[in-house]
């Protein structure tokens, strides 16, 4: 149960993470932040990124098998990033206009799965 909570809690730490890497270009897309300062921009994105940790920390103690969990800090790692571009990847189609999934995109997910076997190789 403590993997499954790591990855459930992982992506929700990764779609806040996504808002707030990539909210501000959403926001200008869509006009929403016409005229607005970097400032402002970056409080907002730190904002978003406050709550990103309140999932993302959770999920590495749950995870981590320094405190009892499954995962080692490699596997763990490497989890997240696969979760963090299978977050950006569902964002970006469904939010951002223009943005098409092509056959590289899908080659490098192949490669990020055979990351993932790798690292849980005994």
């Amino acid at each position: 149960m403590k993997g499954l909570y790591t990855v459930l809690l992982l992506i929700c730490s990764n779609t806040f993470m996504t808002f707030a890497w990539y909210g501000n270009l959403l926001m200008k897309q869509r006009h929403i932040s016409d005229g607005w300062s970097m400032p402002k921009i970056i409080l907002l994105s730190w904002l978003i990124a406050g709550v990103e940790y309140c999932f993302l920390i959770p999920a590495n103690n749950i995870g981590s098998d320094i405190t009892g969990g499954p995962f080692n800090l490699m596997q763990l790692k490497v989890i997240q990033e696969v979760i963090s571009i299978s977050v950006f990847t569902v964002i970006a189609m469904m939010c951002f206009q223009g943005q098409q999934l092509h056959w590289n995109h899908i080659a490098a997910f192949i490669c990020l799965i055979a990351a993932v076997c790798f690292v849980f190789y005994k």
